[in-house]
């Protein structure tokens, strides 16, 4: 594959946001304005059931790109080309391997489609434009500048082919994952959920303009998250270049973009004028508004977070802070916020008691009722004491016995009582002379994990989607990292030199007695230690100052026992070198994690 290309994004950043192979690359084309794309080109990469394609002759609606830019945003669109959309059909192969299902969407010369890969049987996303389109070049560019990206927070690209006339661009097809669009056609999202959401797609950005590469088509439709609560962004620098967008400003570009979907997740609201993506926008005339004055009980935090990423220079409701203008700012601002913890989890109320028919006193006995009869019968009164002499020496006689009965029972109760008491301070007399009486002992458990995460210390987690089958309780899933070659530090990549793992979240502060750790694979490097008693969130190696296990070699398990138990809520795993797979190649990875209490 081709080296790192920067042609999708176009632009010319007079601050210095970029760098300077991606200024060297800076489109010519000025004073274009701004075309207007169609609501369906949000299903470029649809990951769920498609709609219908749109016809060539059909005309796109015109507010969504207004609505997603905003007002001043710096973008230029390319004026739309004249070149038709190939005609292909369902059944279609590309490479002999690409087999074409259905068509997704069909504007400004390319066709998107729904695909199957043959080879490895799984389903992809396709991207085809005539080869002598004018926006090919570009297209191809930024395939392969973003496939060399490899962040698994992007949907990534799976192969960049020019062949017969044709361009086309392979990409992931998530069937499982939601589109963001989705999950704000249902409402404004949890504090805890839109925390979440603002967090993994700023850092995301900021390492992928680390290298160069921007969005600039960033809306709900290129928004999925797992089943796992992972984000993950579809469409890198390639959306952009098959639509001809540009951007003088790439980075404020895309972080406007972020601030604008936290503010769409907190406020259920687009936040300009115009109408977008499902949404209303804001009312005509009011301007931009703070979340947490458009609706009840937003996050002030988050509130004032969707203020400084947004065009408003940074204005809040209660204070002046500076603007967030990169994703890099972004992704700061919200690590120096206090941690949006998740709502407490509600349980259903017991079902009313209800008496059986046993205590009802019809055991047996099914309930009937003589037609006619009205619902409710009386109760019957029951017949009234026995008051002649003989009942009345009936009764005494019964009280006798039973207070004799009473007596006998309280002499033998008591007689037992104090032979016990003798007995017990025998007992207690040879145990003082003796050694002294130890508690049982305690039975270890499994103690419950809330959460788990990939450990980052540079900033950059490994398979990040797949870290939940580390704690699944299944032994036969695993979270697995790549191949890396040459070198079992992770193939000694500067992003990789604090090493990886998992972190576990045991939800509160437990005392941690051992654990018990399945590996994916024997001859990894690696340490087990935990947090101290009073952090929060902790990311880096220094914050887990308490050491459960040396540092070394490990076979198919890590398991310890504590003589004294440790303090603890964050666990952490240490990988820093990897498994040989083969003479040149090293992998490494968890099966299942177990802290034992």
């Amino acid at each position: 594959m081709a080296e790192r290309s920067t042609a999708a994004v176009e632009v010319a950043d007079n601050s210095g946001d970029e760098p300077p192979a991606a200024q060297a690359e800076k489109a010519t084309t000025d004073g274009v304005a701004k075309a207007q794309d169609a609501t369906e080109d949000e299903r470029t990469e649809e990951s769920g059931p498609p709609e219908p394609a749109e016809s060539d002759s059909g005309k796109p609606a015109k507010s969504e790109d207004d609505a997603a830019a905003g007002p001043d945003d710096g973008q230029r669109r390319e004026p739309r080309p004249t070149v038709a959309a190939p005609e292909l059909h369902s059944g279609h192969k590309l490479a002999r391997r690409y087999r074409l299902e259905e068509c997704i969407t069909r504007l400004d010369g390319f066709s998107s489609w729904r695909a199957v890969d043959e080879k490895l049987r799984r389903a992809v996303g396709v991207h085809l434009l005539p080869a002598d389109h004018p926006r090919a070049r570009s297209v191809l560019a930024a395939a392969r500048s973003s496939a060399l990206l490899g962040d698994p927070r992007f949907v990534q690209v799976l192969d960049a082919v020019e062949e017969n006339d044709l361009v086309y661009v392979v990409h992931e097809w998530l069937p499982d994952a939601t589109e963001l669009t989705a999950i704000l056609a249902a409402g404004p999202m949890e504090a805890h959920d839109a925390y979440q959401l603002v967090s993994q797609l700023s850092q995301a950005m900021a390492a992928a303009h680390r290298e160069g590469l921007a969005h600039l088509k960033l809306t709900p439709g290129a928004v999925l998250r797992s089943s796992t609560g992972q984000y993950r962004i579809r469409g890198l620098a390639v959306n952009a270049a098959l639509r001809g967008i540009s951007a003088e400003r790439p980075q404020r570009t895309d972080t406007e973009a972020i601030g604008a979907l936290l503010y769409a997740a907190l406020t259920h609201r687009w936040p300009y004028e115009t109408d977008a993506y499902g949404l209303a926008g804001l009312p005509k005339g009011v301007g931009l508004i703070a979340p947490d004055q458009v609706r009840a009980g937003v996050h002030r935090g988050l509130s004032e977070l969707a203020m400084r990423a947004l065009v408003n220079e940074g204005a809040t409701a209660s204070r002046q802070d500076p603007p967030c203008t990169t994703p890099d700012e972004l992704a700061k601002a919200v690590a120096e916020m206090p941690r949006v913890r998740p709502p407490e989890p509600t349980f259903a109320a017991p079902p009313e008691y209800q008496r059986t028919t046993y205590q009802q006193g019809s055991y047996a006995r099914p309930a009937t009722r003589p037609i006619g009869a009205p619902a409710t019968q009386p109760v019957p009164v029951p017949p009234p004491p026995l008051q002649s002499r003989t009942g009345k020496a009936l009764k005494w006689t019964v009280s006798a016995l039973l207070i004799a009965v009473l007596g006998l029972a309280s002499w033998q109760v008591a007689d037992h009582l104090l032979n016990r008491s003798d007995g017990d301070e025998t007992t207690q007399s040879q145990s003082t002379d003796g050694e002294q009486q130890k508690p049982p002992p305690r039975t270890p458990k499994d103690l419950k994990i809330a959460d788990a995460s990939v450990f980052a210390p540079d900033g950059d987690g490994v398979k990040s989607e797949d870290v939940h089958l580390a704690t699944d309780g299944n032994a036969g899933t695993a979270w697995i990292t790549p191949k890396y070659n040459g070198y079992a530090n992770y193939g000694n990549l500067p992003n990789r030199k604090g090493g990886s793992g998992i972190v576990v979240d045991l939800g509160s502060v437990q005392d941690v007695y051992g654990i018990d750790v399945a590996m994916y694979r024997g001859g990894q490097k690696v340490q087990v230690l935990a947090a101290g008693e009073g952090a929060s969130s902790p990311s880096g190696l220094s914050d887990f100052s308490q050491r459960l296990t040396e540092l070394g070699q490990t076979g198919s398990n890590v398991k310890t026992t504590l003589d004294k138990p440790v303090r603890t809520r964050y666990v952490l795993i240490h990988i820093t070198e990897l498994a040989p797979e083969s003479a040149n190649e090293f992998r490494g990875g968890i099966s299942e994690i177990k802290v034992i209490g």
